[in-house]
């Protein structure tokens, strides 16, 4: 069982997009699992159009409260939280951080503190094959832990189906869920743009990936905005010993695509359909027998 994971750096630079054609692509010839890991703002989902047969809680933050009929009106916890999450005998759950001081110290056994519910985690059945996806509730935090939660199940439908390859829709950015995301995985792919923010975001999670040994190669959406910069891109990611997998470029039909709900592979047979099979056939090249960078250069 091999594990890829498609991450960007930044949003924005397609990689849900191409995340849900690889999927279209692998069913066909391998059994697969699917993890959309960006718990923040999923939205791999609206392509795959997932039907839910198991949900669950996700329960990780302790927050706070105080029961008014039992509060005495002491002050103890008030003049004791670190937070200032308490203030006129009300708790404030944006600033608690559940710390469990004010329940030891309530003489009156009014403070408890209990874990709130910051999400929901599911197992869904698509078309490409099962998919565990989550959403966190708005505003909540411990993202990272619930990628986790998410990856883990993954595996153990991956497991008990004897599944060939997961799939994984990462997070943007190089924070804790990404790194949730990354660890122990085969393979990163890595999608950038030929702008300076998605050259200078790939270089961050380039650096990411190097440092929990995740291999990574990288290919660039379109790169036919700025053809220069593409070129800059690659060069970086050659000095960097990282496989470029190829280019693809910018076509409207991609949005049209997104529109109508579908992987863009499922809904053209355009250039843009071409390039990205491409890529998929290189990444499985280097997945599955280690090829040299020098392997996976493009066309031309």
């Amino acid at each position: 069982m091999k594990e890829v994971v498609v991450i960007s750096g930044k949003g924005g630079t397609g990689k849900t997009s191409l995340a849900a054609s690889f999927a279209s692509l692998a069913c066909a010839s391998a059994g697969l699992v699917l993890a959309d890991c960006d718990v923040d703002a999923p939205d791999l989902h609206l392509l795959l159009h997932p039907e839910v047969r198991e949900t669950q809680e996700f329960r990780a933050s302790r927050k706070a409260s105080i029961d008014a009929a039992a509060c005495t009106g002491c002050g103890l916890c008030q003049a004791h939280c670190r937070f200032d999450a308490i203030r006129e005998l009300q708790v404030d759950p944006l600033s608690c951080e559940g710390c469990g001081v004010c329940e030891r110290i309530c003489p009156a056994g009014a403070v408890t503190v209990k874990e709130e519910l910051l999400g929901r985690w599911y197992v869904s059945d698509t078309r490409c094959g099962p998919m565990v996806h989550a959403c966190m509730e708005p505003g909540e935090e411990n993202s990272g832990r619930l990628v986790s939660v998410v990856r883990r199940r993954a595996r153990e439908l991956a497991q008990e189906r004897r599944a060939d390859l997961i799939i994984t829709d990462g997070p943007p950015g190089i924070g804790c869920p990404v790194i949730s995301a990354l660890s122990g995985a085969d393979l990163a792919v890595v999608v950038t743009e030929p702008s300076l923010s998605g050259a200078h975001d790939l270089a961050r999670v380039l650096d990411v990936s190097r440092h929990f040994g995740v291999p990574a190669v990288a290919c660039t959406n379109r790169y036919d905005l700025h053809p220069e910069g593409a070129e800059a891109i690659e060069a970086e990611c050659g000095a960097r010993g990282v496989p470029v997998v190829g280019r693809i470029p910018y076509d409207p039909v991609m949005t049209e695509a997104i529109v109508r709900g579908k992987p863009v592979v499922e809904f053209t047979d355009a250039e843009v359909t071409g390039a990205i099979r491409k890529v998929w056939e290189r990444i499985l090249v280097y997945l599955c027998s280690g090829a040299e960078p020098s392997l996976l250069k493009r066309d031309g």
